[in-house]
């Protein structure tokens, strides 16, 4: 009988309305919709990389070859597969005929390319046109930015390296583009033969290798035939994982069979993918973070309604009802209510999308089908549903358990045991934690962010009733609104206790994205261009170095020191094996995999350079004829290496077993040798070594030294260092702003916290606020002292929230990123004021509301 009569009187209940709820319904559907948005928009860009693998990956199936071009048996056996192009390209400097000169992406291809999607153009109708010759220049499509810094139009003649090419066409995209990855020099597109017929892809050139595309028939199985071309691919297909957590397929762990790497379009872009779930995971858990700092709302806003409705409680309790109908009766209006509020939350987060699909669909770098996914707003709701169980069965619980004499007197105090409700209160919290886990891209990395923000949030909890204990003990020291104030805050019902860890929280979150974000950003417009180079010359003839450094100098108009220019021979190989034994990689640290799974710049020094960064061993002597290694620490150490232990390293097909002497730390971007290897020059004897060059110049002299080495060095490429960290900047800023967008969400659910902390004790408020008028208290001293109470309180989480913050970026940025610490300490006192600030004008809302009511009738209610 008892569940029948709850809905009866939830129903009428409900019919009022939803008025005590609304920081409830607030609270539950920001962090809701957080969470929805975050995984539809990932879930809408993985659809969009999934419906367009075949493009992204230029067909069914690609392979490549490094340092050779492919065998006339493979084009054969390529081209029975099906229709297929092949491209290839370098890295050249292009040249105007003004004498302007900039690096760019040369890239060659085959008649009928693309397979797959449309190469966009303006200028010419299709690729046939923008390849035409005209005279002894080839056609090319150069994209835009090329064309304004070497102040091309359309029709002109240029120069890559010694080869001549004509301005044709606009490059505006590739359908393949995605898949090749991130370049930061302009793009040329023009025929495969062009490529070959200027030299670019001579024996001996580094990074010279070749693409095929297929486009497979009807009814052909990508995985069939990718396994006929790579026999090691796994039968149960290219998506399941090798020993040590690789992808089947490419990267590979070393030289693949017959050299080739093969491709499915289902791989077509697998590092985007894994950027996706991470990026997905750390937004959706700031979501949850929003609905663990609003969970003190949700709490507040069901005890604040059930004190209003005390006198009925009391009532139905009086007249035998018994704990079970209490808790029933509001236990069926919170969820109906929860119910609403994730309703509504799901529907934000579900329309997200959908209008950032509309506002920046041609703006975004990755491909996305907006639409409504089920399974991101699912999980939503699953995370909404639990934080509603955990954060409202407790006030349910006190309520039932108070004694209709209690309730009388206004006094909801009930002894919570160990009953249902406390039991779905426990299930929940672990339910949430749980699904956190389960759905993080790695469950360390969920418990580690769990954990953190469990402690944060229990620290800012004491840290608050700390502040209401000191409160106390000042308010002696004070007097008149401030010692009014101070009271308050030390009272039980103060702010300090309630809203300030939710507060604190959301500032914590927006704290340390803002401090990792400003480090970072600081690290590439300012620390970098004073420690790192602003120029790298590749490619420089060993036979004409001094020739080189010569052309520089004139270039620069200064003397070239230790200080502006630096230059080491290097040679491209391979490590192979490691102590004796060939190199596997489900044996080394997946850090460093990069270390033994690719090609390495390795360098030559007879004796110890400056800034060597010797960490274990000791240089070996000029003289030294056994071959000899000094290693990156983290590279070494990822592998189990030691100063003493071998290396074999493959250079020009040869094997070198060496001994490691010397483990040295890199400073990687920094104006120093930064090279995994370096060997004394016996190991590489023999060797044809080229040379790279490092320089610090000015916006001037690199243009000056770019320009004057055109005439006798036109096969040196030149890196402007300093245009990568602009566009740098650029794409870090656009990042950061959608994170800093997804933490405010914490810091706003925080603010709706002790929105419900000002609404709950409105009643109270009034009451009080009266008395003060009757004793003779102005209006500017009872706002003062309000002002004074909630202004402390958003003082309070704004410190302790950014010490917060400032302790989780620390780490993440000198550990992790191994980057400078910089504390931007105007958006620090930012954030402080503006937590204050924003409390201290709720407490005189609150103020202003308790002082529109005359006394009389508040008084009387009493």
């Amino acid at each position: 009988m008892s569940l029948p009569l709850s809905f009866r009187f939830a129903a009428r209940e409900l019919r009022s309305g939803v008025a005590g709820f609304r920081i409830f319904l607030a609270c539950l559907a920001l962090g809701v919709a957080a969470i929805a948005a975050a995984g539809s928009t990932a879930e809408a860009f993985r659809q969009g990389l999934a419906t367009q693998g075949r493009e992204i990956l230029g067909g069914d199936l690609r392979v490549n070859v490094e340092d050779r071009r492919f065998t006339p048996q493979e084009r054969a056996k390529f081209q029975a597969l099906g229709q297929t192009v092949f491209s290839a390209g370098q890295a050249a400097m292009a040249e105007s005929p003004n004498g302007e000169r900039r690096l760019v992406e040369l890239r060659g291809v085959t008649p009928g390319y693309p397979l797959v999607g449309k190469v966009q153009l303006t200028g010419a109708p299709n690729l046939d046109a923008a390849f035409a010759s005209d005279g002894d220049a080839t056609g090319a499509a150069i994209e835009q930015a090329l064309f304004d810094r070497l102040g091309l139009k359309l029709g002109d003649h240029f120069l890559i390296g010694e080869a001549k090419f004509v301005a044709r066409a606009v490059l505006v995209s590739e359908p393949d583009r995605l898949g090749r990855g991130f370049s930061m020099a302009p793009r040329v597109l023009t025929s495969l033969k062009a490529v070959e017929d200027g030299g670019f892809l001579a024996e001996g050139l580094p990074d010279r290798g070749e693409t095929a595309r297929f486009s497979l028939p009807k009814g052909a199985v990508d995985n069939a035939a990718a396994r006929g071309l790579d026999p090691q691919l796994p039968r149960e297909g290219l998506g399941q994982r090798r020993p040590g957590g690789r992808q089947a397929g490419p990267p590979r762990r070393g030289p693949a069979v017959n050299g080739l790497e093969v491709r499915t379009r289902d791989e077509a872009a697998n590092g985007v993918k894994r950027l996706i779930d991470q990026l997905e995971y750390f937004l959706g858990f700031i979501g949850l973070a929003s609905l663990v700092a609003g969970g003190l709302g949700v709490a507040g806003a069901v005890g604040a309604y059930l004190e209003a409705r005390k006198p009925s409680i009391a009532t139905l309790k009086a007249l035998g009802a018994e704990g079970v109908l209490i808790r029933n009766l509001y236990l069926i209006q919170v969820a109906v209510l929860a119910l609403l509020g994730v309703a509504i939350g799901l529907a934000i987060g579900a329309s997200a999308p959908l209008i950032l699909g509309e506002l920046a669909r041609d703006k975004l770098p990755i491909p996305a089908l907006f639409a409504v996914y089920p399974m991101p707003l699912l999980k939503a709701a699953a995370f909404g549903l639990l934080a509603a169980a955990a954060f409202s069965l407790v006030p349910l619980a006190r309520a039932r358990s108070t004694p209709p004499s209690a309730l009388f007197r206004r006094d909801l105090v009930g002894r919570i045991g160990w009953g249902l409700e406390l039991w779905v209160t426990v299930l929940a919290g672990f339910g949430l934690a749980g699904l956190a886990v389960i759905t993080a891209p790695t469950p360390l990395s969920a418990i580690i962010m769990i954990v953190g923000v469990a402690f944060a949030f229990g620290l800012l909890a004491l840290l608050g009733r700390a502040a209401a204990w000191l409160a106390g003990k000042l308010r002696r020291f004070a007097s008149g609104p401030w010692r009014i104030g101070l009271a308050n805050l030390a009272g039980p019902r103060s702010a300090a206790r309630t809203a300030s860890p939710a507060i604190g929280l959301g500032v914590a979150l927006l704290a340390s994205v803002v401090l990792i974000q400003s480090s970072l950003l600081a690290q590439v417009s300012e620390v970098a261009p004073r420690t790192a180079p602003s120029m790298v010359f590749l490619d420089v003839p060993g036979e004409r170095i001094d020739a080189f450094d010569a052309t520089v100098e004139k270039a620069f108009g200064v003397s070239l020191t230790k200080k502006n220019f630096l230059q080491f021979p290097f040679v491209t190989g391979r490590i192979v094996a490691v102590k004796g034994q060939p190199v596997d990689l489900s044996k080394v640290k997946d850090s460093e995999r990069w270390a033994y799974d690719n090609d390495l710049q390795m360098s030559v020094f007879a004796s110890e350079p400056d800034d060597a960064g010797v960490k274990e061993g000791k240089w070996w002597k000029a003289d030294e004829a056994t071959p000899q290694v000094a290693m990156e620490i983290d590279a070494a150490k990822g592998a189990g290496l030691n100063v003493g232990d071998a290396i074999t390293v493959n250079v020009l097909g040869r094997d070198i077993e060496a001994r490691v002497a010397v483990l040295r730390k890199v400073e990687w971007g920094g104006f120093s040798p930064a090279f995994t290897i370096i060997m004394n020059p016996q190991a590489l004897q023999g060797a044809g070594m080229r040379w790279i060059a490092i320089a610090k110049a000015s916006a001037a002299q690199e243009q000056a030294a770019t320009r004057a080495l055109g005439a006798g060095f036109a096969e040196v490429n030149v890196i402007s260092v300093r245009e990568g960290l602009a566009q740098a900047v650029e794409m870090f800023d656009r990042l950061s702003l959608a994170v800093r967008g997804a933490a405010a969400v914490a810091a706003l659910a925080g603010l709706l916290v002790l929105a419900g902390a000002i609404a709950a004790g409105a009643r109270a408020r009034a009451r009080e606020a009266a008395t003060l008028k009757v004793l003779g208290g102005s209006r500017g001293q009872i706002l003062l002292a309000y002002g004074v109470e909630y202004g402390a309180v958003g003082l309070i989480a704004g410190v302790f929230g950014v010490a917060l913050g400032y302790a989780a970026a620390w780490p993440v940025v000198v550990l992790i990123f191994e980057a400078t610490w910089s504390v931007d300490w105007s958006g620090v006192v930012a954030l402080v004021g503006g937590a204050a600030a924003l409390a201290a004008v709720g407490g005189l809302l609150a103020a202003a509301q308790a002082l529109s009511r005359r006394p009389a009738p508040v008084l009387r209610t009493e």
